[in-house]
């Protein structure tokens, strides 16, 4: 089946709409800005749902971030206001006040960062009238890369049933820069791309998620692996029922 892009960008765009219309009329969108394809495009369908007045990009470098320039591509193309907090400080704080007979684990030190960012579009969010949009996509969250209460939540998510391939699409019509659609994906943790990480391609998982097909037994055994030991990401937290 062919993906109609530019249906499903006016839908999406709609469903943005219907969901300001009824959690926060006056709201604002609140977005992390990373300069990657995500944040772009979820940024983009904002503006075209709510206008570029009512959304604000935060862009959040940890010390010096080399492609910080492709944030500033997107919400200049765009047109929003944006604000710059560095979470190098906060990083280094916390770390250094957590006990000392306490190692962190390298998958600690990975996700605090996500952690924090999100602690920080709260903050903007809280004290600008907004709602913190989630920027992850049905691949990442399929085989779970996402970092628990980091990038992995908001307040609403317009592209958490989008592949990669398809927010792509998406992101060519919506007119975005090239080098922001195409750029390849980091994670931001640890230096690596994403497929470099994950031992598969987005382009393969795409296909794997929307046919079940694919030809590697290999890269199938992995992603099934991991999308069963991450389900967990996508489901409320467990909570005892008592019964009387």
């Amino acid at each position: 089946m062919m993906f109609d892009a530019k249906r499903v960008k006016d839908e999406c765009v709609a469903w943005i709409r219907d969901f300001f219309e009824k959690n926060g009329k006056d709201c604002n969108a609140v977005v992390g800005i990373s300069g990657g394809k995500d944040s772009s495009v979820a940024a983009a369908l904002c503006v075209e749902a709510l206008g570029a007045d009512r959304v604000i990009g935060v862009l959040m470098p940890q010390g010096e971030q080399h492609d910080i320039d492709m944030a500033y591509l997107l919400v200049n193309h765009l047109g929003i206001k944006h604000y710059v907090v560095n979470i190098k400080e906060a990083v280094e704080a916390l770390t250094a006040s957590l006990p000392s007979e306490l190692e962190l684990t390298a998958q600690s030190r990975q996700n605090l960062p996500p952690r924090i960012r999100m602690s920080t579009l709260y903050a903007v969010s809280q004290s600008c009238n907004g709602r913190v949009c989630n920027t992850c996509n049905l691949s990442e969250d399929w085989v779970g890369y996402s970092t628990r209460y980091g990038d992995s939540v908001g307040d609403f998510s317009p592209m958490s049933h989008l592949t990669v391939t398809e927010v792509k699409q998406i992101g060519h019509v919506l007119g975005l820069p090239a080098e922001l659609v195409e750029k390849t994906p980091i994670d931001g943790l640890c230096g690596k791309s994403d497929e470099e990480n994950l031992g598969f391609t987005y382009a393969e998982l795409d296909v794997y998620i929307r046919t079940g097909e694919i030809a590697d037994a290999e890269k199938k055994a992995i992603i099934d692996r991991k999308h069963i030991n991450n389900l967990f990401k996508l489901e409320l937290m467990p909570a005892f029922v008592p019964q009387f």
